[in-house]
């Protein structure tokens, strides 16, 4: 049987897409050796209040860390995990699920605001969000697939490839934007397919407030929708190679 594989840097409190993926996937690596990258989606993400999107930024330790990978990122500073959780509440006291959901979210990030790593920290989240959503996968660390040292050196292409296969991976599948960088050889060799996830025509769901904003976190959806949330998480994904 095919079996497919997603390799990605860990998120913070990721959007559906990210979560649809992976719920199309047979199990997740995340690639946190690789650099971090500022005013990205490792340690921040949006959520929807009236007065528009807002940022939940936790904040790292960068001075002097240009080079540093997401597994070294420090969190800079305590209290940054209840200032989450009282913007959350904030901004959906009103959602209809509010006080059925906000318990679960207000322990997942009560039990990682002590902890000093961020890549930890979306790793537990992430964990919470797939019970919560029903996602039964594994969750590997790219350093437990391939040596963690090398790993930074590899070409990127070769690198994704190589991870997919210690991974047992038959098929990789990969975000769009992908496309504009990924060389297909390194899986072609291995016997990898290539999958492309498509984004388009995501169904919109009740939000709080006129209009609706596709680009929150997945929390905006579980608070607004409930146990619906598993099968609003997206459509399926396109078999073609790049």
């Amino acid at each position: 049987m095919a079996r497919t594989v997603v390799v990605t840097q860990s998120n913070y409190l990721p959007w559906r897409g990210w979560f649809d993926m992976l719920r199309q996937a047979d199990a997740l690596v995340l690639l946190d050796s690789v650099q971090y990258t500022r005013r990205d989606w490792r340690n921040r993400n949006r959520i929807r209040t009236a007065q528009g999107p807002q940022w939940l930024t936790v904040p790292v330790e960068v001075k002097g860390r240009y080079l540093q990978a997401v597994d070294e990122t420090r969190i800079a500073g305590p209290g940054w995990a209840a200032e989450h959780l009282r913007a959350i509440a904030l901004a959906y006291r009103r959602a209809a699920h509010f006080e059925a959901e906000f318990p679960w979210i207000e322990r997942a990030l009560t039990a990682v605001a002590a902890e000093p790593m961020l890549t930890a920290v979306n790793e537990a989240l992430i964990r919470a969000t797939m019970a919560r959503l029903g996602i039964e996968r594994p969750v590997l660390r790219d350093g437990a697939l391939l040596p963690r040292d090398a790993l930074p050196g590899m070409d990127p292409s070769e690198r994704l490839a190589a991870l997919a296969e210690a991974a047992g991976a038959s098929r990789y599948l990969s975000g769009p934007a992908a496309k504009a960088y990924l060389d297909p050889a390194p899986f072609a060799r291995r016997g990898i397919d290539v999958a492309w996830m498509d984004y388009a025509g995501y169904p919109e769901y009740p939000q709080l407030w006129d209009g609706f904003e596709p680009a929150v976190s997945v929390v905006d959806l579980i608070l607004n929708t409930g146990d619906a949330a598993p099968a609003l998480l997206g459509r399926p994904f396109s078999t073609s190679s790049p």
